[in-house]
């Protein structure tokens, strides 16, 4: 049985502190990426392979 590493959450530097501000959570590890909402820390999380993040950053930076 694998242990998972502790995951190191970041919030956008774009995202508001104010209460109830909508905002997602990001934490990397070298082959996957977790997105979680903020407002929900223990509730689902999404996971995406690394390079399909970066395309999905690269894609969205081009907007």
């Amino acid at each position: 049985m694998s242990i998972e590493p502790e995951l190191e959450w970041f919030k956008s530097s774009y995202s508001s502190n104010e209460p109830g501000s909508d905002c997602v959570e990001v934490a990397g590890t070298p082959s996957t990426i977790h997105v979680r909402d903020s407002k929900n820390t223990p509730g689902p999380q999404l996971a995406f392979p690394s390079q399909a993040w970066a395309d999905f950053v690269s894609h969205t930076a081009n907007r």
